[in-house]
Formats: C-alpha cells, structure tokens, sequence
C-alpha cells in the first residue's frame, strides 16, 4: 500500500502538538541563529550616518521681522531647502573643507512657523558638525542670486551628534526573522509529521491495515519502582492501573481468543515492526487475561537476543532454568517453566541475551516443542523480536498457529506493518489481527468501546 492522500482524520491534534514538543529544540536552535544571522549580517553591512541639527528662523532682510504670511513661510522654506541642497553650496562646502563633500543637507519646514530645521549627515559625527557649520557660514553666497528679501536667523546652534542617527534594517526586523523562522520550522516539523506514513488514529487504522483491528489498548503510565529507578510494567494484576486500560486489554483478549477458540489454535504469536512497541507488555497482559479465566497458560520468551519477559515481570534468574538451556538439551521444558503463584501463568523465560539464536533455534525442534506443550497448555503466547531487528520472528511464524501484530502510535511505517502482515500470511497461514497501543485520546477511550474496529479483512 503506497500514501497517496493525507485524511483529516488520520491526523491526531495531540500527536501533532507532542511532535511539535519533542522537536522543541530544533525550533529553539532555529530561532536563535535566525536571530545571531540576522544580527551579525546586520552589524555588518550596517553604515551608521550620524547627523547634526540647526532650527532657523526666516526673516525679512534687513528688517529682520518674520514673515506674517504662511503662504509666504512655505515658499521661503522651500526655496532655502533648494539653496541647502544645491550642487553650487555642496562645491562651496567642499572649497571650504578642503575635502570632497560626502554627506547630505536636508531642509524642512516646523509647520504653521517661520522655523525651518536644516540637517547634516555624515559617515562621522566630525564631519556632520562641519558640513552643517560650513553650510550656515556660506548659505548666503548661494542664496543671494536666488533672491535678497530674506534672511536665516539661527535660532538653536548645531551640536556635533553623539550617537548614529539611522539603524540596521536587518537589526530593526531580526525579532520578526526570528518569529518567522521558528514558525517555518514548525511547518516543516508539521508536514513531517503528517507525510510520515504512520498508524496515528483508530481511524486511520482502519483505512491503512491490511487486518483486523482486535482491541485499542490506551496509553498508560508506567508507575515507578519505590527501590529503583526503572519503570513498572503496567500489568493486569497491578492496583496502579486505569480501568479505562484493563478494561480494554480484556475485551482485546476475549476478541483474540474467540478467535483461536474457533480455528481450534492454542499457540499465539506476539509480533510487532519496531522495537518499544509495547509487543512483551501485551503479551504478558493477554497470558494474565486468559490465566484469570482459569486457562492453563504458557508465556514463553521467544526473543532470545534481548529477552524482555523477566523484566516484566520483575523475575529474577537465580535458581531459574533458561529457555535457551531448554533449546539446547540442557533442561527439559516442564523443568524450566515455572507457575507464577500470584497470577497462575506458567513461565518460560530467557534471563540472558544470546549472542547468536541462530545456533540454537531449530525449526523441527521448535515444532516438536510446541506439540508437547499443546498437550499439557490450553494456549501457549510466544513472545518474539522484532521483525525490523532480526529474523527470529519469521522462524517463529512457522511453528506457530497464529500472530497478533502490535502497532504503536506514531511508531512504524504503514508499508512495513502490512508486509509483516503478507510474512505472517505466508509462513503460517493465519493472521488474528492488529492490536493498536499506546494510544491517546478521548477518541479512543470514549467513543469506539477499545476496539470495535476492522480494517480489511483478507
């Protein structure tokens, strides 16, 4: 099955807001080097210009009252402002200075007043000072060919600027840069996010498992150990769990065993893509779940290079026989396995990792070894690696009567679940379905009764 479309309702809101948070970092590093970018390339193509001021007052030449007329006032401005900006009293300038004028004089008229405000600029509060005082000295040269009635009168002196009078653009907009930046990368985490070709909602589930989807188990927090560090399992025999969680592994597990029950199938194969899916959780759950009806249960730790069950279930290996020992004629099968007197399951686990499986698995031997345990076990769960890690889990598919493929939010690529799925078809040739962990929501709690969900049936 390839992704072709994106539907509303194969995205989660809080998947999308926890990715989001989980790549918070990421948006944080964005917006700070948009933000030290934007400040160094400023600083560096930033030319500071400083400027000096003068207020002038115009005024009748000779008389030396202001102009009543506005009208007037305006014209007279605006005549001064083309004698200060004129090429003939930038020359002036530059005669005086002895140096080629590099600055610009600005004119502007205060309004509804005779004053208007002349203004300098230069590379160096040095040279708007000179350009400034050198522009008052020499003005009149200039403006007595342009008329002779009026007069400036210097009504506050120019000063020599302390501090630029412009700024860096790429400064001035380098909080919006950076807003912009970490808004842009939390689009692309976000189209990341919902192109990922994962199982994000029940619903999505449906439209892109090539199964039965048997139970929705929600997510559930692990309650921590008084005496360790380490995170507890949350079982079916624990007072720390929901209702909302038990509740729904128990509807899983009756759809699983009505399942088995009518196929006539004891040996039930617990598989998952990816590693952290919540495969060995799942199935020490479904063996509790059958072992509280009174069912003579098995759970038996087929994983052999990272052996999860023990941990589960917090056993220690002093005095306990291996599954591996058992494989390799060190121990027979009864001997090893060992009745858990608090939940009735009778376990047969791996308490150290074997370097190489291969060695010791063997198909006829496996085969020989589940036909045993039929005759004394109402149903046997065989918890494997995963699929994605290594190939042990095909070796088990063949021995056994069926599979159940757990599915983790958010977890593993469509593409790979459904050809686990084809694999499971083809080694044994029966699959029960899907179980979807670890799944957030009211969605999920609340409105789909934990399960009530099919996806395409083969």
């Amino acid at each position: 099955m390839d992704r072709q479309a994106v539907h509303l309702d194969e995205i989660s809101l809080r998947g999308a807001v926890k990715e989001l948070l989980r790549n918070f970092w990421m948006i944080l590093l964005t917006a700070a080097a948009v933000w030290l970018g934007a400040t160094g390339v400023g600083k560096l193509v930033y030319s500071p210009q400083y400027t000096s001021s003068a207020t002038l007052a115009v005024t009748e030449r000779g008389g030396g009252s202001s102009y009543s007329s506005l009208l007037q006032m305006t014209e007279m401005a605006a005549v001064f402002s083309e004698v200060f900006e004129s090429d003939e009293l930038k020359a002036t300038i530059s005669t005086d200075l002895g140096e080629r004028m590099e600055g610009t004089l600005s004119c502007s008229q205060i309004e509804e007043t005779n004053l208007i405000v002349l203004n300098a600029s230069a590379s160096t509060p040095r040279q708007a000072y000179q350009y400034i005082h050198s522009a008052l000295e020499h003005y009149e040269s200039v403006s007595e060919y342009v008329f002779s009635n009026a007069s400036l009168q210097t009504v506050q002196e120019p000063s020599v600027p302390e501090s630029p009078s412009n700024s860096s653009r790429l400064i001035r907009l380098r909080n919006l840069l950076t807003a912009a930046g970490a808004v842009g990368i939390c689009a692309v985490i976000l189209l990341f996010y919902l192109f990922r070709f994962t199982v994000k909602t029940p619903e999505g589930a449906a439209r892109q498992l090539d199964g039965t989807v048997q139970g929705i188990i929600p997510y559930e927090k692990r309650g921590r150990k008084k005496k360790r560090k380490t995170k507890e399992a949350p079982l079916l025999t624990s007072p720390l769990v929901s209702m909302d969680y038990s509740e729904a592994l128990r509807r899983m597990e009756a759809r699983v065993e009505r399942h088995m029950r009518r196929k006539k199938q004891k040996v039930l194969l617990i598989v998952s893509v990816g590693e952290n899916e919540g495969k060995s959780t799942v199935a020490a759950n479904i063996a509790l779940a059958m072992a509280e009806k009174h069912k003579k249960v098995l759970l038996l730790e087929g994983d052999l290079r990272k052996p999860a069950q023990h941990k589960v279930f917090d056993e220690l290996s002093v005095g306990r026989i291996s599954f591996s020992e058992v494989l390799a004629g060190k121990a027979g099968w009864r001997e090893a396995a060992v009745r858990n007197a608090k939940n009735g399951v009778r376990e047969l686990f791996q308490f150290q990792p074997v370097a190489e499986p291969s060695r010791i698995l063997d198909l006829s031997l496996l085969k020989r070894l589940l036909e045993e345990m039929k005759q004394e076990m109402d149903y046997i769960i065989v918890d494997t690696p995963p699929t994605a890690v290594a190939a042990d889990a095909e070796l088990w598919m063949q021995v056994c009567d069926t599979a159940l493929l757990v599915v983790r939010e958010d977890w593993s690529d469509v593409r790979a679940v459904n050809d686990t799925v084809d694999l499971i078809w083809q080694s044994s040739g029966d699959f029960a379905g899907f179980v979807l962990n670890a799944f957030r929501g009211k969605t999920v709690r609340n409105q789909y009764g934990y399960g009530e969900y099919a996806g395409h049936e083969r």
